[in-house]
């Protein structure tokens, strides 16, 4: 019988060809490396020189007559040394003199250095032809290698079938699971049982949160470590993965399986979201034809917004959000627009699971809009709280309390992507009656997101105009020429070289350097005054200084500006001037 394939019917391996009739009837005897007999062979190489390493890549079993060195012990021992080097895969050494008889002193020297090792050496005391055991092994290896490329052809072929017909997770998990013969699980990030599929696979789903984490165990499942799996899901944003947790019997091509399997899954998640794209671009034209057009009554607008998925309850309240993604200059564009689209996923199927409807339109990259619609008969409140509200910015007034049933859902639907919440801002608008009127309020959200990302702490999950206050009412300004010199005639000197202001002409180099350092020093003092309303004890807290250095800073700092910061509309011109100046200077 031949068996030079193991088992699986993988691959050539140097146990099996021990059992080839060329080399069988000539007695091999092991002298080392028993354990590595089932090691695969990547191809067979003949040599006749100690000399082999430069010859070898790894995997190649070396056949060798070893006439040129096999009575010099130290040749010896260089020659399986550099077999071991080359990550070969063993030696079969013919120890046949001329006479045709077993060279008993090469024997004894071949044991002795081989003595120890891992590396296969198999010893042949009886003649052979190397041009049988090559051409045998070199045809089965080659044989491998073609059964290897028609099972990639069906394996690719079957995966494509599938996407192409759109299957669904779990027709595509039940497929990977009778190819491999053991049971497979689709989970997502959170370790929910997404699909699952093959012998066995139901009880592992039950248990399948404490299998990850180790707290449960199930007979013939390997430690959470050891499980092959594959990552689903595009680089950027992983959803899933497919984890085999037991041992599969078809192995030679696990690995190929599942990671076509992950592609599968992947571009059937990907087609369902085009769907949701071309939806997305549908409700994008209704939202702008709304806001260029004066002909399209709130009736008709609700009449179209209807057809595209967006079905409010009578008498709802609409109100306009504008969500903000957080980006630098160096920011990867397609990266921003591959958020921008996830997140904007992420809001319609929250919406959806809050129970609510949403119209969404993107409005530039990593700018994205949609009118929320709750049943309620407070629109036209805009979110305004009673009481004349406090503090800075960021002040701590509830987001909810008081607020319109809107404001109160879109917090309960910003809570279901709250792990987003660190790389976006939220702008609202004032809620309204009308779709008409919600979808014209996107511009003053669009507004209040753009102010509230300027804000170095964010307390909020949304803001709206009265969270962001001064600051939005100077954004209106950022590229008004008479805002840019009221704020430069407040702040000139403590302005000296800075950018968007002309040089100084007559300074010299040191000279300016010292300057731009020591105003923009006077600057954050000028900060920290007007943040604690000149209190004293206040000031030295925050800025770590003794009482004596905040007194000559505050001289230093009025002798430069020309007015006494005791002066209430003083301090007003100033404030104004260095909020705008922190935003658009």
């Amino acid at each position: 019988m031949d068996t030079a394939m193991d088992s699986g019917g993988s691959s050539l391996s140097i146990a099996g060809l021990l059992e080839f009739e060329e080399i069988s009837v000539a007695d091999p005897q092991v002298l080392a490396g028993d354990a590595r007999l089932d090691r695969a062979i990547r191809w067979v190489h003949i040599a006749d020189s100690e000399h082999v390493e430069r010859f070898l890549e790894g995997g190649e079993l070396v056949l060798t007559t070893a006439m040129a060195f096999r009575h010099r012990p130290e040749a010896m021992s260089e020659f399986l040394d550099q077999l071991e080097r080359a990550a070969a895969a063993g030696t079969i050494i013919e120890l046949v003199d001329e006479d045709s008889a077993f060279d008993e002193a090469a024997g004894t020297i071949v044991r002795e250095a081989a003595s120890a090792r891992e590396l296969p050496v198999v010893v042949l005391p009886h003649r052979v032809k190397f041009v049988k055991i090559t051409e045998f092994a070199h045809r089965r290896l080659l044989a491998q290698q073609i059964s290897q490329l028609e099972h990639a052809r069906e394996i690719h072929e079957t995966y494509t079938q599938l996407s192409l017909y759109r299957a669904g997770a779990q027709t595509i998990v039940e497929r990977t699971a009778e190819l491999l013969g053991t049971p497979v699980i689709l989970e997502d990030v959170v370790h929910r049982v997404l699909a699952h599929a093959g012998r066995g696979s139901a009880t592992l789903a039950q248990k399948w949160v404490g299998l990850v984490t180790g707290t449960s165990t199930e007979p013939g499942v390997e430690a959470a470590a050891d499980w092959r799996q594959t990552p689903v899901g595009m680089r950027a944003r992983r959803w899933g993965r497919l984890v085999v947790p037991r041992p599969a019997e078809s192995t030679a091509a696990l690995d190929q399986i599942i990671e076509r399997a992950g592609e599968a899954l992947t571009l059937t998640r990907m087609a369902d979201r085009d769907e949701q794209d071309l939806l997305l671009q549908a409700q994008s034209g209704l939202i702008r034809e709304i806001s260029d057009s004066d002909g399209l009554d709130d009736r008709a607008a609700l009449e179209r917004a209807r057809s595209l998925g967006f079905s409010p309850t009578p008498g709802a309240e609409f109100l306009p959000v504008v969500v903000r993604l957080d980006r630098d200059s160096d920011t990867d564009p397609t990266r921003v627009q591959l958020q921008e689209r996830g997140l904007t996923q992420e809001v319609v199927a929250a919406a959806t699971r809050v129970g609510s409807a949403c119209l969404v339109t993107s409005l530039q990259s990593g700018v994205f809009g949609f009118v929320l619609a709750a049943a309620g008969t407070r629109a036209g409140s805009g979110g305004r709280r009673s009481g004349r509200p406090g503090g800075t910015e960021t002040s701590g007034r509830s987001e909810t309390s008081g607020g319109s049933e809107a404001e109160q859902l879109l917090a309960g639907l910003l809570h279901e992507v709250e792990e987003y919440a660190s790389s976006w801002v939220v702008g609202v608008g004032r809620g309204s009656a009308s779709l008409c009127g919600a979808v014209a309020g996107l511009d003053s959200a669009s507004q209040v997101a753009e102010v509230a990302a300027t804000l170095d702490v964010r307390e909020r999950s949304f803001y709206r105009s009265s969270d962001v206050r001064l600051r939005g009412l100077l954004s209106l300004f950022a590229d008004d020429s008479r805002m840019r010199a009221f704020a430069e005639g407040e702040l000139g000197p403590l302005l000296g070289d800075a950018p968007g202001r002309t040089p100084s002409a007559t300074a010299s180099g040191s000279d300016a350097n010292r300057r731009s350092h020591a105003d923009e020093g006077l600057l954050d003092f000028l900060e920290l005054h007007l943040a604690h309303g000149g209190n004293i004890s206040a000031m030295a807290r925050a800025g770590y200084l003794s009482r004596p250095a905040l007194y000559a800073r505050m001289t230093k700092l009025q002798n430069r500006l020309g007015v006494s910061l005791d002066d209430a509309e003083s301090r007003t011109a100033l404030h104004v001037a260095l909020l705008w100046w922190r935003m658009h200077g």
